[in-house]
């Protein structure tokens, strides 16, 4: 009995495991057929061509793609990572951007635009320059951004406040094609603007410096329509090239068009140094101690910058003698090359003289024997003597000029900090300079090779790598993450024209101070440094627009 009810069961059970063995292997024969999902496919900004930048397809670098990993080297060194600048600055996009800037300053320029018919000139745009006349580097930057936001915009640029109060007006000459606020003011006037057109002169502002206010990356500034625009806090090489990042493609193009695709290192273009070549020269006076040091001879080879603080530290002038007969070297300078000497600390000067001097003729503004007319018994200032130096504020001028001159090179060294604001605009107005004097080959499709910027790094300053290189005025702060290696050796390294402004470089990476300061901007970087340009799009569509403007009253 109880047999035959076993033998029940399993027939009865026998249809079932059929049915779930069938069920089994019909899945397991869909699953094997199923096609393999399509590879995503990721978009890199570098395809990017400068053929035609009017086009409506044209966009760049609108995904978020991890950094390529940098092979299986997990750092680098300084000179490892300045090999893309070798080769010097790329004559083709520098002769380019020349060529947009000169064009910019002849459609908007004074001579042209205050001819307008009223009814145009009141609807013509302009862009403030405006500075304190604090350190030099970061005050002419300041005039420089206003100078790449007005073509950025195609806006007229306004530099002072009247024509006998410009910046710096004793040492710097500027040109006539731009405005001042005067003239500005007096010319709304003239032309009815406000009485006939009913167009108050307005100023919109913008502050660089307080990321929760500014509109560098969430505002289409091509649709603003307040006359002049004010772009305050742009102390250095930054703020003008965020809106490479710019959540509007507009001015994405605008600022590709002018600074070129930051993710192809050392294809940039020298933009702050072709605007400081139309835009400064120094004044007579200035020209005059300049004339007085070159002594009616060749100007100099290479310029070395030392920005010592008041300090003469053993290690930073030994690697600055290593960095400076690599630079004579590297642009094959036979017999006794021409070096002119820069430094905050004229004690310093004195001391490395007798070493420069076993194979290079030195040259250097002794202002305490220069007997010029302007500075005949100008009182000494100590003010922020420690970080500007004991000489008298006005040499920093000559120096400057007097550095801007080298056919062939600048090199850096610090205290500190390497490749300030200040060495790097001595840097960039001496390689524009050097373009125009050796644009007569008709080569404009190889690189500049004859002029080169090199930053002179002793071992203690890479203890921690670039990580102490703080500051985004310091040209290697993009390079100062975890990619930076550790421990280096003293290090001479090749160095970009055109500071970068993100870390889209290979071997760029952020420290968390960056990291941070760059989430009040709305933006998250990834360890490598990469943009989460969804997430910043997100906060731009979720913040309010920030709106601060100043009436006039004429």
């Amino acid at each position: 009995m109880r047999y035959g009810g076993g033998r029940r069961r399993r027939m009865l059970l026998q249809p079932f495991l059929v049915l779930c063995a069938t069920v089994t292997g019909v899945g397991l024969l869909m699953l094997a057929l199923r096609p393999l999902d399509p590879q995503i496919s990721v978009k890199y900004a570098r395809d990017y061509d400068f053929i035609d930048s009017n086009t409506s397809a044209f966009d760049v670098g609108w995904a978020v793609e991890e950094k390529p990993p940098p092979t299986a080297k997990p750092c680098a060194t300084v000179e490892e990572m300045g090999k893309d600048f070798e080769s010097g600055f790329v004559v083709k996009e520098t002769l380019r951007v020349r060529s947009i800037i000169e064009k910019h300053f002849v459609l908007n320029g004074a001579s042209r635009v205050r001819d307008l018919p009223p009814d145009e000139f009141c609807n013509h745009g302009f862009v403030l320059g405006k500075t304190a006349e604090a350190g030099f580097g970061n005050e002419m930057y300041k005039i420089l951004s206003a100078a790449a936001l007005s073509i950025m915009l195609n806006r007229s640029l306004i530099i002072g406040q009247t024509r006998s109060k410009y910046p710096f007006e004793e040492y710097i000459s500027y040109p006539n094609f731009t405005f001042t606020m005067k003239e500005i003011k007096h010319l709304w006037r003239q032309n009815g603007c406000e009485s006939k057109y009913g167009r108050r002169l307005v100023m919109r502002t913008d502050d660089f410096e307080k990321p929760s206010h500014t509109n560098v990356l969430c505002s289409n500034w091509k649709e603003w329509e307040q006359p002049i625009i004010w772009f305050q806090g742009t102390n250095d090489a930054v703020a003008s090239q965020f809106f490479l990042k710019n959540v509007h493609s507009q001015m994405r193009i605008a600022a590709f068009d002018l600074f070129g695709d930051p993710q192809v290192l050392g294809s940039q273009p020298n933009v702050f140094g072709e605007l400081m070549r139309v835009l400064i020269s120094p004044s007579p006076d200035v020209e005059a101690a300049v004339n007085w040091v070159i002594d009616g001879k060749e100007n100099p080879d290479i310029s070395l910058h030392m920005r010592m603080q008041i300090n003469r530290p053993v290690r930073a002038v030994q690697a600055a003698l290593h960095c400076l007969r690599k630079a004579v070297e590297s642009r094959h300078l036979m017999s006794r090359p021409k070096v002119v000497v820069v430094s905050d600390t004229p004690s310093l000067i004195k001391s490395i003289v007798p070493n420069i001097s076993e194979f290079a003729e030195v040259l250097h503004f002794d202002y305490e024997k220069y007997k010029g007319k302007m500075f005949d018994g100008l009182p000494k200032s100590d003010f922020r003597e420690k970080d500007w130096g004991p000489a008298p504020r006005w040499v920093a001028f000559v120096d400057f000029f007097l550095a801007s001159r080298a056919r062939h090179g600048v090199v850096s060294v610090a205290h500190r900090r390497v490749g300030t604001t200040y060495a790097q605009l001595i840097a960039a107005l001496a390689a524009a300079h050097n373009l125009a004097d050796n644009n007569n080959n008709n080569n404009n499709t190889t690189s500049g090779s004859s002029f080169s910027f090199f930053s002179s790094f002793q071992s203690n300053l890479l203890t921690d790598g670039l990580k102490n290189q703080v500051g985004w005025g310091h040209v290697w702060n993009r390079y100062a993450g975890p990619l930076s290696c550790s421990n280096q050796s003293n290090q001479c390294a090749f160095t970009p024209l055109l500071p970068p402004a993100w870390w889209d470089g290979l071997w760029q990476s952020p420290i968390p101070r960056d990291t941070k300061r760059l989430a009040f901007y709305g933006v998250q970087l990834s360890g490598f440094g990469n943009v989460d340009t969804y997430s910043l799009q997100n906060y731009c569509n979720s913040r309010k627009t920030i709106v601060k403007t100043l009436t006039f009253n004429l």
